[in-house]
């Protein structure tokens, strides 16, 4: 029976903030819907501190931005980009489309088509997160998207110069420097000035993740990405100074991200639990960590591998890092998560910056039925039918009328005996219709 060493918020606290957040994503939306570029110009001065004519960036601000990286920097995100191409243009090599003849004259198939249009959101309010340009713009464009336009806030009341050179490698079409719910409202409901899009990706707060879902239907998203959340698996073969590591190594995201130990070992969670208080006494980012470590941080024992993996599945978490004597026993066995990490020689800083997988992952149990961002989430999967000969028309036909007859459609039932009789000269009634 698994025991808590430590507990985080409970449920109704998470469900209060979560209603707060609903109410107002709804009141901006629907201004934004209302006065178009007016609303969305008075949320930017109010919550970006950043007003402009225009908040698509030009060609001479992003050549600026790009004058203030380093040789080095540019070399590192081209690095970056290349890995998450490489890794998204195998994913889209396996995605084929396909034609079949099913019976004699029945040809079947479907194409992979992609959208017209993606939004792509890259958060950089306390962070320029760079990455999630890469994340986002490149695997829209591997999938074949032919207009991608990305938002990001400003940082420290400029456009964010690392993460605009990073959506113009990447490919981006348009760049505006617009931050939460009003990136998200403009990209999906369009303005004046701003063309909506037929999806919307990536990654950012409970607001902007709020907005996702509120717009979901009108565009499409990738999935519902909030708080960052990280769990890590391991027992006694590693130690807790690693767990501590790479657990306040995703909680300095914010102040809402949780982050979970589940152990075997109790001397490693109570290793892990000491040395979690060593590093907030030393890590920059303390302020933020020790927030979410306080309020959303878990330290679980388990009584065996079997119960943790149970454990695991019903949190369904976005990361998860496995640290055990054999991680691949947990690959072959979890079914609930948006990326694994497998061995403590990995880490989800990899897959955060460098590595090539997606960072853009579901949340909020939302693993036990999505994986995270790649190029199929731009790709629409449609079907086709053709039938060439006229048997085939009359064979299907003829299952159709007496299935539609089962249901009471007379007009479907037409549609299939007006075919049975010109290409089947078959004895088949009108279903009800007079000629």
């Amino acid at each position: 029976m698994a025991q808590w060493l430590k507990r985080g918020s409970t449920a109704q606290a998470v469900q209060a903030a979560d209603r707060n957040v609903r109410d107002t994503v709804e009141k901006v939306l629907a201004d934004i819907e209302a006065r178009g570029d007016a609303a969305v110009r008075e949320l930017a001065i109010k919550f970006d501190q950043m007003e402009r004519d225009s908040y698509r960036l030009g060609e001479a601000e992003i050549e600026a931005c790009y004058a203030r990286l380093s040789k080095r920097d540019l070399a590192d995100i081209e690095f970056a980009q290349a890995q998450v191409r490489n890794f998204a243009e195998h994913q889209r090599a396996a995605i084929q489309d396909i034609e079949v003849e099913t019976l004699p004259g029945v040809i079947l198939g479907h194409k992979n088509i992609p959208v017209n249009a993606a939004g792509c959101y890259v958060p950089g309010g306390k962070y320029p997160l760079l990455a999630s340009a890469h994340m986002s713009v490149i695997t829209a464009k591997v999938a074949g998207v032919p207009k991608v336009i990305t938002c990001a806030p400003p940082f420290n009341g400029k456009p964010a110069h690392a993460i605009v050179a990073a959506q113009h490698m990447a490919g981006a079409d348009e760049i505006y420097c617009l931050g939460g719910i009003q990136a998200i409202g403009a990209m999906a409901l369009g303005t004046e000035t701003i063309t909506p899009v037929d999806m919307l990706v990536g990654p950012g707060n409970a607001f902007v993740a709020e907005a996702k879902r509120q717009l979901f239907g009108r565009v499409g998203i990738d999935l519902f990405a909030g708080p960052t959340e990280t769990l890590v698996i391991a027992d006694d073969s590693v130690d807790g100074e690693l767990c501590a590591t790479d657990l306040l190594g995703q909680a300095e995201h914010g102040p809402d991200s949780p982050a979970i130990l589940l152990t075997t070992s109790e001397h490693l969670a109570r290793d892990t639990l000491a040395q979690v208080e060593r590093l907030l006494g030393i890590l920059p980012t303390a302020p933020i960590a020790r927030q979410a470590w306080d309020s959303f941080g878990e330290v679980i024992v388990a009584d065996s591998d079997e119960e943790m993996l149970r454990i695991a599945d019903e949190l369904a978490f976005e990361h998860v890092q496995v640290m055990t004597r054999d991680p691949d026993w947990f690959l072959h066995r979890l079914r609930n998560y948006g990326a694994l990490f497998l061995g403590p020689r990995t880490n989800v800083a990899y897959g955060d910056k460098a590595i090539g997988t997606n960072h853009t992952l579901p949340t909020k149990k939302a693993a036990r039925y999505t994986g995270g961002l790649w190029v199929g989430k731009f790709l629409k999967t449609c079907t086709y039918q053709k039938v060439t000969t006229d048997e085939a028309s009359a064979h299907i036909g003829a299952y159709t009328s007496r299935l539609c007859a089962l249901e009471g459609f007379a007009g479907h039932g037409e549609q299939a005996n007006i075919r049975v009789r010109r290409y089947g000269q078959q004895d088949v009634p009108y279903a009800g219709i007079v000629e």
